[in-house]
């Protein structure tokens, strides 16, 4: 479907196997064929001197790139319930769509889910996209799949975002293979060429050491998933009006081969980082994992959460879903306390945009100060404690 070559322009000439790194394109009978290895760079298409390679210009069923239009969010909801990146989303894919001049639209699966729809509106969707069935009711992969791919077929959006959870980090690589395009996974940035109506994505790559900017010219829909926190959900507006679509649910009996039994909810509680308002965080500097006991007892004072650096989570002081920075979660919380962190560019990445700032450290010259409001040089656990007692004598006036 990818690379197609036009046998009526192909003159066997031989240029395309020439430049072809992968040996995945020779000519046979006097006409260039495709093998299997070709992974549709696009060399072979610049070469050959008759224009008769062509890559990507028919999508699938023989649609056009131009006939792909609008912003898609795939509305991820739990038990009823709407996730936080959805909202994120919907407000990045309105930007997105007022730069393209098109509509932002959501899909929203499930059962009994409709009350959702006009959340959805409010947080930015023109259309919401409504599958409703008793097999929907709770998240598999095939019957989400099913639905989705089917949908895309016939409406054809031109960008399909996910939230990378562990539902969208499922979801769109099944979808994305389906419809023979392009994905681009945790991406923490999204904007717009506007002269090519290309996605550029941004995302941490070699270890969060580069960030790559990434587009997919040839194939339709541009697919990502965006890693919650990174974008900021707008404040509901309830003047918003628009349109709740509902669309049929086509399952077949190999979508159904998965049966849910019973649900069993976890109990061990996950950090909540990116809804938090203050946020304690603790790198290699606190010298072992008991010093995360110091950031519980700091962030239980201020009613916060509790945040690590990779360093921390590397060593296996504190579980991954506590880690901030560019290969953990984004955060912009209103206090951010980073102790023992020296500030690598790639945690910073991850809460530069907490409005305010607090470092503790013993190395004047840690990074982290240079991106701090407030700087203390010192032993965190000398520092730490003195801060607890003082909320704590505080809270005890207050009540007084």
């Amino acid at each position: 479907m990818e690379l197609r070559v036009l046998a009526n322009k192909c003159t066997g000439c031989g240029s395309c196997e020439t430049a072809c790194p992968f040996g995945a394109i020779g000519v046979v009978n006097g006409v260039a064929q495709v093998f299997e290895t070709c992974v549709d760079c696009g060399a072979c298409v610049d070469s050959c001197p008759e224009g008769a390679l062509v890559l990507g210009v028919q999508v699938e069923g023989g649609v056009r790139l131009e006939d792909y239009r609008n912003v898609w969010v795939f509305a991820e909801q739990r038990d009823g319930t709407l996730t936080r990146v959805a909202e994120q989303l919907l407000a990045k894919a309105r930007d997105l769509a007022d730069v393209l001049g098109a509509r932002a639209e959501a899909v929203l699966i499930g059962h009994g889910v409709e009350h959702l729809c006009e959340p959805l509106i409010w947080a930015g969707a023109d259309t919401v996209y409504l599958a409703e069935d008793p097999e929907l009711a709770h998240y598999r992969t095939e019957p989400y799949a099913r639905v989705l791919t089917d949908l895309i077929r016939q409406r054809r959006p031109e960008i399909v975002l996910f939230g990378a959870t562990m539902i969208g980090r499922d979801l769109a690589p099944r979808v994305s293979q389906r419809l023979h395009t392009g994905l681009t996974a945790d991406c923490t940035g999204l904007d717009i060429d506007e002269s090519e109506r290309l996605l550029l994505q941004t995302r941490p790559a070699f270890g969060g050491n580069v960030m790559a900017t990434i587009a997919c010219p040839k194939h339709r829909p541009q697919m990502s998933t965006v890693r919650p926190g990174v974008m900021v959900a707008r404040p509901p507006d309830k003047t918003r009006t628009g349109t709740i679509e509902r669309v049929p649910v086509a399952l077949q009996e190999q979508d159904l081969r998965v049966q849910v039994r019973e649900v069993v909810k976890e109990t061990r509680r996950r950090a909540e980082l990116e809804n938090a308002r203050i946020i304690v965080s603790g790198g290699r500097g606190l010298g072992s994992p008991h010093g995360f006991e110091l950031m519980e007892e700091l962030a239980a004072a201020l009613g916060g959460e509790v945040g690590a650096s990779r360093a921390a989570v590397d060593a296996g002081w504190i579980t991954p879903d506590h880690q901030v920075g560019q290969t953990g979660k984004t955060v912009h919380p209103d206090i951010y306390f980073a102790c023992g962190i020296s500030g690598a560019i790639q945690h910073q990445a991850g809460m530069k945009e907490s409005k305010f700032i607090v470092a503790i450290n013993k190395d004047p010259s840690a990074p982290i100060f240079r991106l701090a409001d407030v700087g203390i040089v010192g032993d965190l656990y000398k520092v730490v404690p003195e801060i607890i007692r003082e909320i704590t004598a505080a809270k005890a006036g207050s009540v007084v």
